[in-house]
Protein backbone atom coordinates (compact mmCIF):
# COMPACT_ATOMS: atom_id res chain seq x y z
CA UNK A 1 0.00 0.00 0.00
CA UNK A 2 3.10 2.30 0.21
CA UNK A 3 2.54 3.10 -3.41
CA UNK A 4 -0.29 5.28 -2.45
CA UNK A 5 1.73 6.81 1.21
CA UNK A 6 1.86 10.33 1.90
CA UNK A 7 4.34 12.75 0.95
CA UNK A 8 3.98 14.06 4.31
CA UNK A 9 5.02 11.01 6.33
CA UNK A 10 8.23 11.62 5.20
CA UNK A 11 7.74 15.71 6.59
CA UNK A 12 6.68 14.83 9.80
CA UNK A 13 9.29 12.47 10.70
CA UNK A 14 12.22 13.06 9.03
CA UNK A 15 13.85 13.52 12.10
CA UNK A 16 12.78 10.61 14.27
CA UNK A 17 13.82 8.68 11.23
CA UNK A 18 17.33 10.23 11.53
CA UNK A 19 17.20 9.55 15.03
CA UNK A 20 16.90 5.86 14.39
CA UNK A 21 19.36 5.22 12.16
CA UNK A 22 22.41 6.37 14.83
CA UNK A 23 21.49 3.38 16.38
CA UNK A 24 24.79 1.51 18.02
CA UNK A 25 26.12 -1.28 15.99
CA UNK A 26 26.45 -3.23 19.13
CA UNK A 27 22.55 -3.30 19.52
CA UNK A 28 22.98 -5.62 16.57
CA UNK A 29 25.73 -7.86 18.33
CA UNK A 30 24.33 -7.93 21.68
CA UNK A 31 21.14 -9.67 20.12
CA UNK A 32 22.33 -12.12 17.58
CA UNK A 33 25.81 -13.10 19.04
CA UNK A 34 23.74 -14.74 21.61
CA UNK A 35 20.79 -15.43 20.13
CA UNK A 36 17.38 -15.70 21.61
CA UNK A 37 18.20 -16.90 25.01
CA UNK A 38 19.12 -13.72 26.63
CA UNK A 39 15.60 -12.21 25.79
CA UNK A 40 14.87 -13.15 29.27
CA UNK A 41 17.40 -11.15 31.03
CA UNK A 42 16.03 -7.90 28.57
CA UNK A 43 12.57 -8.17 29.39
CA UNK A 44 11.27 -5.03 30.78
CA UNK A 45 9.40 -5.08 34.42
CA UNK A 46 6.38 -3.71 32.49
CA UNK A 47 6.53 -6.45 29.61
CA UNK A 48 3.97 -9.04 30.33
CA UNK A 49 5.13 -11.94 28.14
CA UNK A 50 7.60 -12.96 25.33
CA UNK A 51 6.00 -12.77 21.52
CA UNK A 52 5.26 -16.66 21.46
CA UNK A 53 7.18 -19.36 19.60
CA UNK A 54 4.85 -20.01 16.70
CA UNK A 55 4.75 -22.76 13.94
CA UNK A 56 2.04 -24.12 11.27
CA UNK A 57 -0.14 -27.11 12.46
CA UNK A 58 -2.44 -27.80 9.76
CA UNK A 59 -4.53 -25.04 8.81
CA UNK A 60 -3.32 -22.63 12.29
CA UNK A 61 -0.34 -20.92 13.78
CA UNK A 62 -0.11 -22.52 16.90
CA UNK A 63 2.29 -21.77 19.68
CA UNK A 64 5.00 -24.00 21.70
CA UNK A 65 1.84 -25.82 23.92
CA UNK A 66 0.02 -26.27 20.88
CA UNK A 67 -2.57 -23.23 21.31
CA UNK A 68 -4.21 -21.81 18.50
CA UNK A 69 -2.80 -18.28 18.08
CA UNK A 70 -4.53 -15.46 15.60
CA UNK A 71 -2.49 -12.59 14.44
CA UNK A 72 -4.76 -8.56 15.03
CA UNK A 73 -2.08 -6.25 14.17
CA UNK A 74 -0.91 -3.05 12.20
CA UNK A 75 1.67 -2.96 9.61
CA UNK A 76 4.53 0.16 10.57
CA UNK A 77 5.55 1.35 7.59
CA UNK A 78 8.60 3.74 7.08
CA UNK A 79 11.84 1.23 6.66
CA UNK A 80 11.05 0.37 3.36
CA UNK A 81 11.43 3.70 1.55
CA UNK A 82 13.13 6.42 4.32
CA UNK A 83 16.18 4.91 3.87
CA UNK A 84 16.36 4.77 0.08
CA UNK A 85 15.18 8.53 0.14
CA UNK A 86 18.48 9.21 1.60
CA UNK A 87 17.10 10.80 5.47
CA UNK A 88 16.26 8.19 7.69
CA UNK A 89 14.92 4.56 8.35
CA UNK A 90 12.19 4.77 10.39
CA UNK A 91 9.34 7.26 9.76
CA UNK A 92 8.49 7.93 13.36
CA UNK A 93 9.69 6.52 16.72
CA UNK A 94 10.50 2.97 17.06
CA UNK A 95 13.38 2.99 19.68
CA UNK A 96 11.86 3.81 22.59
CA UNK A 97 9.42 1.18 25.26
CA UNK A 98 6.82 3.87 24.82
CA UNK A 99 6.87 3.59 20.78
CA UNK A 100 5.77 0.02 21.55
CA UNK A 101 3.39 0.43 24.73
CA UNK A 102 1.22 2.67 22.30
CA UNK A 103 0.89 -0.01 19.53
CA UNK A 104 0.13 -2.64 22.91
CA UNK A 105 -2.65 -0.42 24.02
CA UNK A 106 -4.63 -1.46 21.16
CA UNK A 107 -4.28 -5.16 22.16
CA UNK A 108 -1.87 -5.69 18.86
CA UNK A 109 -0.21 -9.47 18.72
CA UNK A 110 1.41 -8.61 15.45
CA UNK A 111 3.78 -5.80 13.26
CA UNK A 112 4.36 -6.37 10.02
CA UNK A 113 7.66 -4.75 8.99
CA UNK A 114 8.49 -3.77 5.44
CA UNK A 115 11.68 -4.03 4.55
CA UNK A 116 14.03 -2.16 1.78
CA UNK A 117 16.44 -4.80 0.35
CA UNK A 118 19.46 -2.67 -0.68
CA UNK A 119 18.58 -0.81 2.52
CA UNK A 120 19.77 -4.54 4.15
CA UNK A 121 22.47 -4.97 1.81
CA UNK A 122 23.85 -1.83 1.52
CA UNK A 123 24.02 -1.94 -2.14
CA UNK A 124 23.61 0.77 -4.86
CA UNK A 125 25.13 3.71 -3.43
CA UNK A 126 22.20 3.92 0.02
CA UNK A 127 23.56 5.76 2.41
CA UNK A 128 25.71 4.56 5.20
CA UNK A 129 23.93 5.76 7.75
CA UNK A 130 21.13 4.49 6.63
CA UNK A 131 21.97 1.02 5.34
CA UNK A 132 23.65 -2.40 5.85
CA UNK A 133 24.81 -2.79 9.42
CA UNK A 134 23.07 0.57 10.83
CA UNK A 135 19.67 -0.33 8.96
CA UNK A 136 20.30 -3.64 10.79
CA UNK A 137 20.58 -2.99 13.90
CA UNK A 138 17.79 -0.87 13.50
CA UNK A 139 15.81 -3.94 12.69
CA UNK A 140 16.85 -5.99 15.00
CA UNK A 141 16.16 -3.07 17.48
CA UNK A 142 12.48 -3.19 16.56
CA UNK A 143 12.24 -6.98 16.50
CA UNK A 144 13.72 -7.05 19.82
CA UNK A 145 11.60 -4.56 21.44
CA UNK A 146 7.62 -5.81 20.07
CA UNK A 147 9.14 -9.57 21.50
CA UNK A 148 10.06 -8.52 24.51
CA UNK A 149 6.05 -6.61 24.53
CA UNK A 150 4.58 -9.84 23.23
CA UNK A 151 4.09 -8.74 19.48
CA UNK A 152 4.77 -11.00 16.87
CA UNK A 153 7.36 -9.45 14.39
CA UNK A 154 6.92 -10.06 10.57
CA UNK A 155 9.73 -9.53 8.73
CA UNK A 156 8.24 -8.10 4.49
CA UNK A 157 10.48 -7.79 1.21
CA UNK A 158 8.76 -4.66 0.55
CA UNK A 159 10.83 -2.72 -2.16
CA UNK A 160 12.95 -4.02 -4.27
CA UNK A 161 14.66 -3.18 -7.54
CA UNK A 162 16.84 -5.09 -9.96
CA UNK A 163 20.30 -4.19 -11.35
CA UNK A 164 21.67 -0.17 -10.33
CA UNK A 165 18.33 1.10 -9.49
CA UNK A 166 17.29 2.17 -5.85
CA UNK A 167 13.95 0.64 -4.77
CA UNK A 168 11.59 3.21 -3.62
CA UNK A 169 8.39 1.85 -4.91
CA UNK A 170 6.83 -1.46 -5.51
CA UNK A 171 8.25 -3.94 -8.25
CA UNK A 172 5.91 -6.40 -10.01
CA UNK A 173 7.73 -9.34 -8.84
CA UNK A 174 10.95 -9.85 -6.79
CA UNK A 175 14.10 -9.56 -8.70
CA UNK A 176 16.52 -12.17 -9.11
CA UNK A 177 19.28 -10.15 -8.92
CA UNK A 178 18.86 -9.16 -5.03
CA UNK A 179 16.27 -10.91 -3.62
CA UNK A 180 17.40 -14.08 -3.04
CA UNK A 181 20.77 -12.19 -1.17
CA UNK A 182 18.58 -10.50 0.73
CA UNK A 183 16.39 -13.38 2.06
CA UNK A 184 20.10 -15.69 2.33
CA UNK A 185 20.99 -12.44 4.87
CA UNK A 186 17.81 -12.14 6.43
CA UNK A 187 17.19 -15.19 7.09
CA UNK A 188 20.46 -15.95 8.37
CA UNK A 189 20.68 -12.74 10.50
CA UNK A 190 17.61 -14.45 12.46
CA UNK A 191 18.03 -17.52 12.00
CA UNK A 192 18.07 -18.70 16.18
CA UNK A 193 14.80 -15.44 16.34
CA UNK A 194 12.03 -18.26 16.66
CA UNK A 195 9.42 -15.29 17.81
CA UNK A 196 9.05 -13.93 14.30
CA UNK A 197 7.63 -14.82 11.10
CA UNK A 198 9.10 -14.12 7.24
CA UNK A 199 6.62 -12.58 4.66
CA UNK A 200 8.22 -13.18 1.19
CA UNK A 201 7.11 -11.03 -1.05
CA UNK A 202 4.55 -7.87 -0.60
CA UNK A 203 2.26 -7.46 -3.60
CA UNK A 204 3.29 -9.27 -6.72
CA UNK A 205 1.84 -8.19 -9.66
CA UNK A 206 3.02 -9.91 -13.11
CA UNK A 207 0.96 -10.06 -16.23
CA UNK A 208 -0.07 -6.64 -16.50
CA UNK A 209 -1.94 -7.14 -12.85
CA UNK A 210 -4.24 -9.90 -14.32
CA UNK A 211 -5.50 -13.28 -11.97
CA UNK A 212 -4.09 -15.63 -15.12
CA UNK A 213 -2.26 -19.05 -15.07
CA UNK A 214 0.93 -16.97 -16.83
CA UNK A 215 0.96 -14.92 -13.47
CA UNK A 216 0.50 -17.60 -10.66
CA UNK A 217 3.50 -19.29 -12.38
CA UNK A 218 5.58 -15.99 -12.20
CA UNK A 219 4.43 -15.73 -8.93
CA UNK A 220 5.74 -19.44 -8.43
CA UNK A 221 8.38 -20.06 -10.44
CA UNK A 222 9.91 -16.59 -11.13
CA UNK A 223 12.35 -16.16 -14.39
CA UNK A 224 11.47 -14.36 -17.56
CA UNK A 225 7.17 -13.25 -17.02
CA UNK A 226 5.08 -11.30 -18.98
CA UNK A 227 4.81 -7.72 -17.34
CA UNK A 228 7.73 -7.78 -15.69
CA UNK A 229 11.19 -6.12 -17.32
CA UNK A 230 13.38 -8.54 -15.76
CA UNK A 231 14.28 -11.67 -14.26
CA UNK A 232 11.51 -12.68 -11.20
CA UNK A 233 13.09 -14.20 -8.16
CA UNK A 234 9.56 -16.68 -7.96
CA UNK A 235 8.50 -17.72 -4.49
CA UNK A 236 10.05 -21.25 -4.60
CA UNK A 237 13.21 -19.94 -4.89
CA UNK A 238 13.08 -17.47 -2.11
CA UNK A 239 11.25 -20.30 -0.25
CA UNK A 240 14.49 -22.68 -0.80
CA UNK A 241 17.21 -19.77 0.22
CA UNK A 242 15.22 -19.13 3.40
CA UNK A 243 15.46 -23.28 4.31
CA UNK A 244 18.64 -23.58 2.79
CA UNK A 245 19.96 -21.12 5.70
CA UNK A 246 18.86 -23.65 8.23
CA UNK A 247 15.96 -20.63 9.27
CA UNK A 248 12.36 -22.81 10.00
CA UNK A 249 10.04 -19.87 10.93
CA UNK A 250 6.79 -19.71 8.71
CA UNK A 251 6.82 -18.25 5.49
CA UNK A 252 3.62 -15.93 4.44
CA UNK A 253 3.16 -16.41 0.57
CA UNK A 254 1.33 -13.87 -1.23
CA UNK A 255 -0.39 -14.41 -5.02
CA UNK A 256 -0.56 -12.03 -8.35
CA UNK A 257 -2.81 -8.79 -8.17
CA UNK A 258 -0.84 -7.13 -5.35
CA UNK A 259 -1.50 -9.94 -3.31
CA UNK A 260 -5.08 -9.91 -3.86
CA UNK A 261 -6.23 -13.37 -5.14
CA UNK A 262 -6.56 -16.71 -3.75
CA UNK A 263 -8.12 -18.23 -5.74
CA UNK A 264 -5.38 -20.78 -7.40
CA UNK A 265 -2.60 -20.54 -4.10
CA UNK A 266 -3.36 -24.09 -3.49
CA UNK A 267 -2.24 -25.32 -6.65
CA UNK A 268 0.52 -23.06 -7.15
CA UNK A 269 1.32 -23.53 -3.41
CA UNK A 270 5.48 -23.38 -3.02
CA UNK A 271 7.06 -26.45 -1.62
CA UNK A 272 8.51 -26.16 1.55
CA UNK A 273 10.08 -29.06 2.89
CA UNK A 274 8.94 -27.96 6.63
CA UNK A 275 5.47 -27.25 5.57
CA UNK A 276 5.23 -23.27 7.19
CA UNK A 277 3.58 -22.04 4.77
CA UNK A 278 1.26 -19.17 5.12
CA UNK A 279 -1.42 -17.84 2.45
CA UNK A 280 -1.32 -14.26 2.37
CA UNK A 281 -3.85 -11.97 0.99
CA UNK A 282 -4.40 -7.92 1.19
CA UNK A 283 -7.84 -6.46 0.98
CA UNK A 284 -8.63 -2.71 0.95
CA UNK A 285 -12.09 -1.46 1.42
CA UNK A 286 -14.37 -0.62 -0.03
CA UNK A 287 -14.45 -2.33 -2.99
CA UNK A 288 -10.40 -1.55 -3.44
CA UNK A 289 -9.24 -5.23 -4.39
CA UNK A 290 -9.60 -8.21 -6.12
CA UNK A 291 -11.77 -9.99 -2.83
CA UNK A 292 -13.23 -7.32 -1.53
CA UNK A 293 -16.76 -8.98 -1.56
CA UNK A 294 -17.71 -11.04 0.97
CA UNK A 295 -18.41 -13.90 -2.18
CA UNK A 296 -15.09 -13.97 -2.20
CA UNK A 297 -14.33 -14.38 1.15
CA UNK A 298 -16.09 -17.73 1.25
CA UNK A 299 -15.02 -19.18 -2.08
CA UNK A 300 -11.60 -18.22 -2.12
CA UNK A 301 -10.30 -17.16 1.68
CA UNK A 302 -12.38 -19.60 3.49
CA UNK A 303 -11.55 -22.54 0.99
CA UNK A 304 -7.66 -21.67 1.27
CA UNK A 305 -7.98 -21.87 5.23
CA UNK A 306 -9.50 -25.03 5.58
CA UNK A 307 -5.96 -26.16 4.45
CA UNK A 308 -3.55 -23.39 5.58
CA UNK A 309 -3.48 -20.52 7.66
CA UNK A 310 -4.48 -17.69 5.78
CA UNK A 311 -3.10 -13.90 7.22
CA UNK A 312 -4.74 -10.81 5.78
CA UNK A 313 -1.31 -9.34 5.64
CA UNK A 314 -2.63 -5.95 4.68
CA UNK A 315 -6.17 -4.36 5.11
CA UNK A 316 -7.56 -1.03 5.21
CA UNK A 317 -10.28 1.70 4.26
CA UNK A 318 -9.77 4.07 1.76
CA UNK A 319 -12.22 6.32 2.91
CA UNK A 320 -11.18 6.18 6.78
CA UNK A 321 -14.33 4.76 7.79
CA UNK A 322 -14.42 1.92 10.44
CA UNK A 323 -17.77 0.82 8.94
CA UNK A 324 -16.03 -0.30 5.33
CA UNK A 325 -13.75 -2.76 6.98
CA UNK A 326 -16.27 -4.13 10.16
CA UNK A 327 -18.18 -6.75 7.92
CA UNK A 328 -14.12 -8.16 6.67
CA UNK A 329 -12.96 -7.72 10.88
CA UNK A 330 -15.91 -9.93 11.70
CA UNK A 331 -16.28 -12.24 8.84
CA UNK A 332 -12.27 -13.12 9.56
CA UNK A 333 -12.74 -13.59 13.74
CA UNK A 334 -15.61 -15.84 12.77
CA UNK A 335 -13.28 -17.49 10.25
CA UNK A 336 -10.03 -17.78 12.11
CA UNK A 337 -8.46 -15.67 9.81
CA UNK A 338 -5.88 -13.34 10.91
CA UNK A 339 -5.07 -9.10 9.71
CA UNK A 340 -2.66 -6.93 9.62
CA UNK A 341 -4.39 -3.00 9.35
CA UNK A 342 -2.12 -0.03 7.36
CA UNK A 343 -0.59 1.18 8.61
CA UNK A 344 0.49 2.55 12.48
CA UNK A 345 1.63 5.75 10.59
CA UNK A 346 0.27 9.42 11.40
CA UNK A 347 -1.10 10.70 8.29
CA UNK A 348 -4.36 12.68 7.73
CA UNK A 349 -5.62 9.04 6.62
CA UNK A 350 -7.32 11.38 3.15
CA UNK A 351 -4.42 9.63 0.63
CA UNK A 352 -3.68 6.30 2.06
CA UNK A 353 -5.07 4.33 5.06
CA UNK A 354 -4.13 5.66 8.24
CA UNK A 355 -4.78 4.60 12.07
CA UNK A 356 -3.42 7.47 14.32
CA UNK A 357 -3.13 10.76 14.21
CA UNK A 358 0.02 11.27 16.53
CA UNK A 359 2.48 8.31 17.96
CA UNK A 360 1.05 7.55 21.35
CA UNK A 361 -1.55 5.94 19.33
CA UNK A 362 -4.60 8.50 18.61
CA UNK A 363 -6.63 7.04 16.45
CA UNK A 364 -7.89 8.69 13.55
CA UNK A 365 -11.58 8.81 13.12
CA UNK A 366 -13.34 6.62 12.18
CA UNK A 367 -11.06 3.97 10.63
CA UNK A 368 -8.38 4.57 13.23
CA UNK A 369 -11.11 4.72 15.79
CA UNK A 370 -12.73 1.53 14.81
CA UNK A 371 -10.23 -0.50 14.66
CA UNK A 372 -8.98 -0.21 18.10
CA UNK A 373 -12.42 -0.04 19.41
CA UNK A 374 -12.97 -3.92 17.09
CA UNK A 375 -9.30 -5.26 19.00
CA UNK A 376 -10.51 -4.52 22.68
CA UNK A 377 -13.82 -5.92 21.86
CA UNK A 378 -11.95 -9.11 20.29
CA UNK A 379 -9.30 -9.41 23.44
CA UNK A 380 -12.28 -9.12 25.69
CA UNK A 381 -13.80 -12.35 24.44
CA UNK A 382 -10.54 -13.66 24.70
Amino acid sequence: MTNLRLAAYALAAGLAGLAASNLAIAAQTRRHAAQVAPHAAQVAPHAARMAPVLSVRGNHLVDQQGAIVRLTGVNRSGAEYACAEGWGIWDGPTDTDAAIQAIVSWHVNAVRIPLNEDCWLGINNVKPAYSKARYRAAIADYVDRLERFGITPILNLHFSAPGSEVPDSQAPMADSDHSPAFWRSVATFFKNDHHLIFDLFNEPYPDSNKDTAAAWSCVLHGGSCPGVPFQAAGMQQLVDVVRATGATQPLMIAGPQYAGDLDRWLQYEPHDPLHQLIASIHIYEPDWAPCAAPACWTSQIARVAAKVPVVEGEIGSINCTASSILPLLNWSDAHGVSYLAWAWNVGSCTGEPSLITSYSGTPTRTYGQGYRDHLAAVARKG
